[in-house]
């Protein structure tokens, strides 16, 4: 232990010194992104210069712009948030286009970063750190980096059952108690709370349940509260699963296994306390996810076309995400026995003027083939593709269309029809 440098946030340059050109560095993000960090960096733009960055930052929650910084960084991500948009666009952030489960791959198959940067809680009495509530990757990354730097803040908390790093294995660490990134669920309005009630109606008692992001899954979570049995599964938790808990709804014997916590501070103290906190090759792996029984993957997307395909990254033409855990989910679901894949989404856009049940996906990619979906919901019912032929599901989705649009899916259907 006694081996560790320990520096204060005011020694910026013994930080500063360790970045050099040609330098692969990996910067654990999600809710584990060392806030700190990005105000070091801010004061001093050029020390990333001629690095090679890479962190799978995470839309909503990783909104600072490290390619920015100076023309010389370049910066490998795996979904865009908005703020990694102008960087983008010139060419200083790249974006490879990969699900959590290969992302976890690739960073075992890729060479090992020169450096890996993390947030840590202090060491406890065995002397090791904990990773706070977000264990997608540091556990994977640190064994094999050549040089380790830690942000200890004794404000995040500890999980009580997650990876954890020892301390003597921390080449630099950087005292930096201080705020964490936390989050909170936004306000259902009727349209979602109508989808949440009818994705709720399909869970059965003892369900495994994963909740991806979007408005829909996570108000899903609040309304399963009279279930009994459930187990976690999921790449995420957020607020809805303690209200589960204290009503009795969670398996109070199951493990309940996530790799990462988004709430607020207390929900988040709470969820360290209450989960197994996983890496992504266990929270996304096909293996262990279709050997669940019963599983839910509660999913949502930007538009479904008439043939059930789903795109989950480009809005407008551009590319607003990523992949995230939704195809890795949607398999295992598929592969689980009694479990099924549910895409939910409001109906409509732009004041219900754009339909997001569309006739044909005219998107560069689609992010989920037709064959990935068992239950398409949104306010207007629920359209089960399972088992069905090309007219079928074009008529189930076009029944779960906002009616202000139907005619023209109608239409639409019966173009590509004689094409066919």
């Amino acid at each position: 232990m006694s081996q560790t440098a320990i520096v204060s946030p005011a020694d910026v340059s013994r930080l500063i010194g360790e970045f050099r050109p040609g330098l692969s560095v990996y910067l654990q993000a999600g809710v584990g992104e060392p806030l700190a960090l990005r105000d070091v960096l801010a004061g001093s733009p050029s020390a990333l210069a001629g690095v090679d960055l890479t962190s799978c930052l995470l839309p909503g929650m990783n909104e600072f712009d490290y390619a920015a910084l100076d023309p010389d960084v370049r910066l490998t991500t795996f979904l865009l948030p908005t703020a990694m948009r102008a960087s983008f666009e010139v060419g200083r952030a790249r974006v490879r286009p990969l699900p959590y489960s290969q992302i976890a791959a690739a960073f075992a198959d890729d060479p090992p970063f020169d450096l890996a940067i993390f947030q840590v809680t202090p060491p406890d009495a065995e002397g090791r750190c904990s990773f706070g509530p977000c264990s997608d990757f540091p556990g994977l990354i640190w064994p094999r980096a050549r040089r380790r730097i830690a942000f200890v803040n004794p404000s995040l908390p500890r999980v009580a059952k997650g990876p954890t790093i020892p301390w003597e294995a921390i080449d630099l660490a950087i005292n930096a108690d201080g705020a964490f990134i936390t989050g909170a669920d936004g306000e259902a309005g009727a349209e979602l709370a109508t989808i949440a009630d009818r994705i709720a109606d399909l869970i059965p008692d003892g369900a495994a349940i994963q909740t991806g992001i979007g408005g829909a899954p996570a108000a899903a979570v609040g309304k399963l509260i009279d279930r009994r049995g459930l187990v976690v599964r999921s790449g995420m938790v957020t607020e809805g699963y303690r209200r589960l808990e204290e009503a009795g709804a969670l398996d109070p014997a199951g493990d309940h296994v996530t790799g990462l916590a988004l709430g607020t501070e207390e929900f988040m103290r709470w969820a360290a306390r209450r989960f197994r906190f996983a890496d992504a090759t266990v929270t996304h792996g096909a293996a262990v996810l279709a050997a669940t029984p019963r599983l839910h993957a509660l999913n949502s997307a930007l538009e479904v076309d008439l043939f059930g395909q789903a795109n989950l990254e480009w809005r407008g033409g551009r590319l607003a995400s990523g992949l995230g855990g939704a195809p890795d989910f949607a398999a295992a679901a598929r592969r689980s026995t009694g479990g099924r894949a549910v895409l939910a989404l409001p109906s409509t856009a732009k004041g219900r003027g754009l339909s997001r049940i569309v006739a044909r996906l005219d998107v560069p990619t689609v992010s989920l083939p037709r064959d990935a979906t068992d239950l398409v919901i949104t306010e207007h019912g629920v359209a089960d593709l399972r088992g069905t032929g090309l007219d079928e599901r074009a008529e189930a989705l076009i029944g779960v269309a906002d009616p202000a649009h139907r005619a023209g899916l109608v239409e639409a259907w019966d173009a590509i029809r004689r094409r066919m």
